[in-house]
């Protein structure tokens, strides 16, 4: 996989995620309202860098889609906080393609987000996984 790949895939998990959040945010417990208003914010920022970064690789970024299909139905807070720990888990993945791809700058940026976005899945589980970004492939 090359960088550029890598961080095409990189941006559609994050258009994914903002649009999770979207759904997170709108049935998630107001004590934690606040915890997924700043998750919907980081993975906004990293998807307009992701943007930039596409663009400085030589490609066209790819675009978000209207909708996305959600892994289940969110009916309330329990399933809420379920689905932000699963896209945090998604972005973890394509982050660890990321840092394998790329060199330099671009290597540092994803491994940064790759432990963002594991620390943000353990906040929402309640526990960790052995090795975040690779816990799919399992």
């Amino acid at each position: 996989m090359t960088a550029l790949d890598a961080a095409q895939a990189a941006l559609a998990a994050e258009h994914a995620a903002v649009y999770g959040y979207g759904v997170v945010g709108a049935r998630v417990a107001e004590a934690r309202r606040a915890e997924a208003t700043a998750a919907y914010e980081g993975h906004r920022a990293r998807r307009d860098a992701l943007r930039r970064t596409v663009r400085d690789l030589g490609g066209d970024p790819v675009a978000a889609a209207a909708a996305y299909e959600l892994p289940f139905t969110v009916p309330d807070p329990t399933a809420a906080v379920r689905l932000a720990a699963v896209l945090e888990d998604r972005v973890a993945g394509v982050y660890s393609d990321l840092v394998r791809s790329a060199e330099g700058p671009l290597r540092r940026e994803a491994a940064t987000a790759l432990r963002e976005a594991a620390v943000r899945a353990v906040r929402w589980r309640g526990s960790d996984v052995t090795f975040p970004g690779l816990a799919e492939r399992a």
